[in-house]
């Protein structure tokens, strides 16, 4: 096929466009005057405000990290490793201090992807994600993230520097990361997220992050709250290493009853006791004991359960965390 001069003339017009969006100091090898350092710390000042408020530190058991708030109901993005699992209780907390009930969703082993979801009612503070992965090597970025774990007082720490390298499934900038960032949000200079905290390299000033592009392409399954891959940044739980404390047996109606119950067990402590009926499952009607321990084989540690039960006329319903075998 043969470019006619005006085809050449839109692809050039469309070059320099693109050129033009970019904020100019990107395009230098390194800052060459005083003015064009003023230009990019007035730029990171413009950024802040929206970005730090959308910055979030992660409260899981006794551990902590951060992550970002991407949409107004309350999506955060993450990291595997710093959510842990799927279906798990997050406390979420803003830069304000307010503390937030929230669940983990899907995550994605092999490359430390991970969602959440604010379970409180919205709205919330929430970023622009660049999802046309428009970011090139030696663009100015700055990271946030709760180094260490919350500091009101402190506040979001900002770390500023230059991506400097790129991979299929990684990136890596020149930003300082330290313990407690990981989740947290790597942006372009302006503003838009195009990353998240994943690890640091062979020194602190070589930290490695997860593109968006890593979560665009599982974005539907995490959403979901599948657990992805086989890789060493999440452990999928067991099948069948999740412990309830119940002992049953079939009565002479066929019911599900409770014969045995371990001693602080967190049935137990959930309320469930000996001669209780188990009706339902995480959903389903119980036909018989096998069909109970059936559905207990699929289940590993910290995995959760939704047990339906009924004592002396009352109904109850729990969800239950499972624990190991004592």
């Amino acid at each position: 096929m043969i470019c006619r001069p005006h085809c050449i003339l839109l692809l050039a017009l469309s070059m320099l466009s693109s050129l033009l969006a970019r904020p100019y100091f990107n395009n230098l090898e390194a800052p060459e005057s005083l003015e064009d350092l003023k230009k990019i710390q007035e730029t990171l000042q413009v950024s802040l405000p929206k970005t730090r408020a959308a910055t979030v530190c992660l409260e899981i058991g006794e551990g902590s990290g951060s992550g970002v708030i991407i949409s107004e109901d309350g999506l955060v993005l993450t990291a595997a490793h710093v959510s842990g699992g799927v279906d798990k209780e997050i406390t979420v907390v803003l830069e304000d201090g307010r503390k937030l009930k929230g669940r983990s969703l899907g995550l994605n082993s092999e490359t430390d992807a991970a969602m959440l979801q604010i379970t409180d009612p919205g709205p919330f503070p929430f970023v622009e994600v660049d999802m046309d992965d428009s970011f090139k090597l030696g663009d100015w970025v700055f990271a946030l993230g709760h180094s260490g774990g919350f500091d009101k007082e402190r506040g979001v720490n900002v770390r500023i520097g230059r991506m400097v390298r790129q991979a299929d499934s990684t990136v890596q900038s020149d930003c300082m990361l330290i313990g407690g960032d990981s989740g947290g949000p790597l942006f372009d200079i302006e503003g838009k997220l195009i990353a998240i905290h994943s690890r640091v390299g062979a020194s602190k000033e070589e930290s490695m992050h997860v593109p968006i592009r890593e979560f665009q392409r599982s974005w539907e399954e995490m959403s979901k709250g599948e657990f992805l891959g086989e890789g060493g940044f999440a452990k999928k739980p067991e099948p069948g290493s999740g412990f309830l404390g119940v002992m049953v047996e079939e009565n002479e109606k066929g019911e599900i009853e409770v014969k045995e119950l371990f001693s602080k067990s967190v049935a137990e402590k959930a309320g469930i006791k000996v001669g209780a009926i188990l009706l339902e499952i995480d959903g389903k009607a119980l036909a018989n004991k096998d069909s109970f321990y059936e559905a207990l084989s699929t289940k590993g540690v910290e995995e959760f359960v939704l047990i339906r039960w009924s004592f002396q006329e009352e109904v109850f319903e729990k969800k239950i965390e499972l624990v190991e075998r004592p």
